[in-house]
């Protein structure tokens, strides 16, 4: 049995709450013991061994059992830390924020309730994950495309909570989310939207109801507990044209964000387009050991080499048009003219055994898969802790802040790994840290940094 308890709760306390918990679940859904407490740990913390870890974990099935779990949790005053898929890897993944909590698992309650063809809509549990729900839109012969975020095992709800993002059209996840089913602390089972309304058949068709819109309350927060959303799904579109731009030059993001900004905020680009830097590429097909055995980012000369050997960029854009084919080219005609005037870049639209190009292919049609991890293998060890700010599409706003994060990347003696995924009108600056985690000094440097 783990020998944590909560902070401030009496060991006898916590004793009777673990009893009282198995009451309602039963005593193979509570778990105290080492080893299946070791799956809620951050496997990629940069953090010593022994940070962050829970007390217990319940599992429960269903929202009555949650309503009698969170009653327990009142009396014996036991911290609760909730989890969907527990897969949020890299931003600290099933962990709690604080040692001692007991975990509120609801990978169980993993239902897909609904599919509406009509009006382009799924309603899920917390456990569902992309791939989960993939599968079953394919077995079903549903022409509804889902929105993954980039690890097909991620969950549906959880991304949605946490303002996660994907890459296609419907990318902003939280704004395609519409209609929750919530347990709050205190028990009570609430729902937004038009699910509060009596009823109502249009709880995942619009967000509005009578009175304010308080769905955002349930985001990266503790405030209550999500038991079911709707999210909405993409229509297959009749036509779909991805692409990618490589650039030569560092200094050229700049420019590639002057030029995206009016095109992402007409929607002459619909989805969600990518700047990928030059590592972050390059890293699902090599490793830094085949270039370069020393310490510290890498030699300019040797970036310039690998760009030339993998016939990439500084900078790979991808983006793609949807619709019926003759909107496509004639919006293909705006999106070339634009984006192909910074000098010296470069135009595919197909690139024959390149695992990025397919990865980002497949994600930008929303076909979950794994293929992401794959650049884990670039150090070696797989250990990442990932950064992401938000900045508005402004070319000098995006430059200014990569040299920022570049220069503090290469003092603490790593590479300069990232991308920039561009929304309606924000940008999301995603930096991989990248360790060894078996080196702990190189550990050490990625918490420090």
């Amino acid at each position: 049995m783990s020998s944590i308890v909560p902070q401030g709760v009496a060991a006898s306390d916590f004793s009777n709450a673990l009893d009282e918990f198995a009451g309602v679940v039963g005593k193979d859904r509570v778990y105290v013991d080492e080893q299946p407490l070791s799956s809620y740990r951050d496997a990629y913390s940069p953090l010593a061994d022994g940070e962050f870890l829970p007390s217990a974990a319940v599992a429960p099935e269903g929202v009555e059992q949650i309503k009698k779990i969170l009653k327990i949790a009142n009396a014996y005053k036991i911290p609760i830390w909730t989890i969907g898929t527990g897969r949020n890897f890299a931003y600290g993944g099933p962990a709690p924020r604080k040692s001692g909590y007991v975990m509120l698992d609801l990978r169980r309650m993993n239902r897909i309730i609904e599919v509406n063809e009509k009006y382009g809509y799924a309603l899920v549990e917390p456990g569902v994950s992309y791939m989960q729900l993939y599968r079953h839109l394919r077995a079903i012969g549903s022409k509804l495309w889902i929105d993954p975020a980039a690890p097909a095992w991620g969950g549906v709800m959880g991304n949605a909570l946490e303002h996660g993002a994907g890459y296609t059209p419907y990318g902003d996840h939280f704004t395609m989310q519409c209609g929750m089913e919530v347990v709050l602390a205190d028990g009570e089972v609430i729902r937004t939207g038009q699910g509060a309304l009596a009823g109502s058949k249009h709880w995942q068709v619009t967000k509005h109801a009578a009175g304010p819109q308080f769905d955002g309350m349930f985001t990266q927060s503790n405030f209550g507990v999500v038991t079911k959303m709707g999210i909405w799904l993409m229509p297959e579109p009749p036509g779909y044209k991805p692409f990618m731009i490589t650039y030569e030059r560092e200094e050229d993001l700049e420019a590639i964000f002057e030029i995206t900004r009016p095109l992402k905020v007409n929607q002459i680009i619909p989805n969600a387009a990518v700047a990928v830097d030059l590592l972050w590429e390059v890293s699902a097909k090599t490793t830094r050991r085949h270039y370069f055995d020393g310490k510290g980012p890498l030699p300019q000369s040797i970036r310039k080499q690998i760009a030339s050997d993998h016939k990439l960029g500084m900078w790979n854009y991808y983006g793609a048009l949807y619709g019926p084919p003759p909107i496509i080219e004639n919006n293909w005609k705006i999106v070339e003219d634009a984006l192909m005037s910074i000098p010296g870049a470069k135009l595919y639209l197909d690139r024959e055994n390149d695992p990025a190009w397919d990865y980002r292919v497949r994600l930008m049609r929303g076909e979950p898969n794994m293929t992401e991890f794959s650049i884990m293998n670039w150090i070696g060890g797989g250990g990442h802790v990932n950064f992401s700010p938000l900045l508005a599409p402004n070319g000098s706003e995006a430059l200014a802040q990569y040299n920022l994060i570049k220069s503090r990347c290469h003092d603490h003696g790593f590479d300069y790994i990232g991308e920039f995924l561009v929304g309606w009108r924000d940008m999301h600056h995603i930096l991989m840290i990248m360790y060894d985690r078996a080196d702990e000094a190189m550990r050490k440097s990625a918490y420090d940094l």
